[in-house]
C-alpha cells in the first residue's frame, strides 16, 4: 500500500472509531450514518493528498481540522509516543511540527524521526541535532531534519 493509501486507511479507521461508530450508537440508525460514512470514504483520499502534497497552508489547515475533530478534549493535544510513528503522526510532524510543544523528549523525537531514543541521544551528542535548553530536542530541528532528508527506499 502506498504512503497516501496508509494515511487514508488510518484516517478512515480513526473517523470510524472516534466519530461515526459513536454517532451510529447515539442515533440508533445505521442508515443515516452509512450515508455519512460513504461521504467520508470518498473524501478521505483527498484529505490524505492535501496532507501529503498540498501547499503548507492547506496541509496545516487540514491537520488542525483533523486533530480538532478526532482528538477532542479540554487538554492540549499530547499523543502517546507511538502515535508519531503512524502515517498521520509522520505527516503532522513533517508539515506542522508538534501542535503545542516547542521541544519533545528523546523518546518522542525518536518516534518522530523513526529511530530509537538512543539514536536521538547519539545525534545530539554528535551535534547533528540540537538539545533544547529545557531538555529534549526542539521540534523545529526534528521537522527540519525530516523535511531536508533525502527520500529513502522506505519512504518512496
Amino acid at each position: 500500500m502506498s504512503k497516501t493509501g496508509d494515511l487514508t486507511g488510518q484516517l478512515l479507521q480513526l473517523l470510524d472509531n472516534r466519530l461515526l461508530d459513536p454517532l451510529e450508537i447515539l442515533l440508533e440508525d445505521a442508515g443515516v450514518v452509512d450515508e455519512v460514512r460513504g461521504l467520508v470514504r470518498r473524501r478521505a483520499a483527498g484529505w490524505a493528498r492535501i496532507l501529503e502534497t498540498g501547499d503548507d497552508d492547506a496541509a496545516i489547515r487540514m491537520i488542525a481540522r483533523l486533530i480538532g475533530t478526532l482528538y477532542t478534549g479540554d487538554q492540549a493535544f499530547t499523543p502517546p509516543v507511538d502515535w508519531w510513528r503512524t502515517p498521520l503522526g509522520q505527516i503532522v510532524v513533517r508539515r506542522a511540527g508538534h501542535p503545542f510543544a516547542v521541544s519533545v523528549s528523546y523518546a518522542t523525537a525518536g518516534a518522530m524521526l523513526g529511530i530509537s531514543r538512543q539514536g536521538v541521544h547519539d545525534l545530539v551528542r554528535r551535534g547533528r541535532l540540537p538539545r533544547h535548553p529545557d531538555g529534549g530536542v526542539p521540534v523545529d530541528a526534528i521537522r527540519a531534519r525530516l523535511r531536508n532528508a533525502p527520500p529513502t527506499e522506505e519512504s518512496t
